[in-house]
């Protein structure tokens, strides 16, 4: 991914879809594997009403951890890691592809040069694409799993949903199909956020520091490299849009009520957390976010950087053809 232009190091052609396929895809499940228990800490937090009964303290997510490791087993840090791996792939796939994509299209078409406001742009655009072609199915799925308290070592602790396919397969029965969809707006608001502020630090970052290392200037980083800034710029985006990522937590949690409109019901979820909760209640599990959302993009980066370059200098009739993102 070159940081100011559409091509790649040393005036490369553009990665190919099946190399942002191939390279996204692989890095998306590393990411997932690796911080997938810290999405569930942070789940879990935001879905806590713990400060609305008197006298009691709220749980950092050390404490949440802790219990639910204690009550639920080990395992059951993974809960809602079958839908995040079933999406994972298209997701990172429909993510770096559309961002080339856009990015070409807001590129200067003579020298092929990509500003800072159009690599914001590219990057909320692919959020919002992949917020609405996969990860608002996935998030309702995955939350739905990962909000259920039940011992995973108790054979006759049956849950309501017993794994993603199960918990697709209820929701569509019992809510019909747009329940898939809920949340739809907020997921495509912080995805396009997310993306937008993800990959224009990234992009600022890797840029300086090829300036700053003449060695690099038109060669890919080294991977310790991409990893620190994939870190820091993996950090803004939660900072960025926290109490939109809670609130749509809470939403895509229960059911919808008859004669509720979404609007609605977002209005009345954001009040009473204000009123009952308090306003840090809007920045709920926001420390696991960062613990999970920073690594992760710190893994993505790098091992998408890593498998791209190998797949560009491999003999793998992959990359170049007439269409190329």
């Amino acid at each position: 991914m070159s940081a100011k232009n559409v091509n790649g190091p040393g005036g490369k052609k553009p990665a190919s879809a099946a190399t942002n396929l191939i390279a996204g895809g692989t890095a998306g499940m590393i990411e997932a594997l690796v911080c997938h228990p810290l999405d569930t800490i942070k789940v879990r937090m935001q879905l806590s009403r713990r400060a609305r009964a008197p006298g009691m303290k709220r749980r950092g997510f050390l404490t949440t951890g802790k219990e639910i490791i204690r009550k639920e087993t080990p395992l059951a840090l993974y809960k809602g890691l079958g839908a995040v791996m079933t999406g994972i792939v298209p997701k990172m796939a429909i993510r770096f592809t559309s961002y080339e994509w856009y990015k070409q299209l807001l590129a200067d078409k003579e020298t092929g040069a990509v500003s800072g406001r159009s690599t914001f742009f590219a990057g909320l655009s692919a959020g919002v694409t992949e917020a609405v072609a996969v990860v608002t199915p996935m998030e309702v799925i995955k939350i739905r799993l990962q909000a259920q308290y039940h011992s995973m070592a108790d054979p006759l602790d049956i849950p309501k949903y017993r794994n993603a396919a199960h918990a697709l397969y209820t929701v569509l029965r019992e809510e019909g199909f747009g329940a898939i969809y809920r949340g739809v707006a907020l997921t495509a608001l912080r995805q396009g956020t997310n993306q937008a502020v993800n990959f224009t630090a990234y992009s600022e970052f890797k840029s300086l520091l090829q300036q700053w290392q003449p060695a690099y200037h038109n060669k890919e980083l080294p991977s310790y490299q991409t990893m620190m800034i994939g870190l820091v710029s993996g950090a803004m985006g939660p900072l960025s849009n926290a109490p939109i990522d809670t609130i749509k937590t809470r939403l895509q949690r229960s059911p919808a009520k008859e004669g509720e409109t979404a609007i609605s019901r977002v209005r009345a979820i954001a009040r009473d957390m204000f009123r009952q909760e308090g306003f840090h209640a809007f920045y709920k599990g926001i420390t696991p976010r960062i613990m999970r959302v920073a690594p992760g993009q710190a893994v993505t980066f790098t091992v998408y950087e890593y498998i791209k370059e190998k797949l560009e200098h491999s003999n793998v009739a992959i990359v170049g053809g007439t269409y190329e993102e």
